[in-house]
């Protein structure tokens, strides 16, 4: 039997495939520049809300202990993530780039500071790994946006 934090292991690192791939596809192959943008911010809306939604369950476990975060704060942090998710895919991509850049960097400081002791330690630094690849294929995706369709 696989351990968990193996299996973690393996499945966040290939939920990165997708974020990298469209980078490449920009770079390499810029004639689906558009198909390549529309598909990596529809797959950061999925990530952004996959990852917010295990707040949800960490709240029910909440009712009636004593914990340091609220059941209700725990569940409103998943919504909110979860909201922000599916409000970027309305968006222009130009706001998208911001959007689910920021929406990263917040997600990562929440379990990071506020959800720390829900935790194993070899979690965080798997999610410090892979919330610093996403962020550098956002800021990519960006600079390609700003450089090559702004012109």
């Amino acid at each position: 039997m696989i351990a968990v934090a193996r299996l973690a292991i393996l499945v966040g690192v290939a939920g990165l495939v997708p974020f990298i791939a469209a980078v490449a596809v920009l770079f390499l192959m810029p004639q689906h520049s558009v198909t390549a943008v529309s598909w990596f911010y529809l797959y950061s809306a999925g990530i952004l809300a996959f990852m917010a939604g295990v707040y949800w369950p960490i709240a029910m476990q909440l009712d009636n202990c004593c914990y340091p975060q609220s059941p209700l704060i725990t569940m409103l942090l998943s919504q909110v993530f979860f909201i922000t998710a599916g409000i970027g895919l309305l968006l222009p991509t130009p706001s998208q780039i911001v959007l689910y850049t920021i929406a990263y960097i917040g997600l990562y400081v929440v379990d990071a500071r506020w959800m720390r002791i829900y935790w194993p330690d070899w979690y965080l630094r798997l999610r410090l790994l892979l919330t610093f690849v996403v962020l550098v294929c956002q800021v990519a995706v960006g600079a390609w946006y700003f450089l090559f369709h702004s012109a």
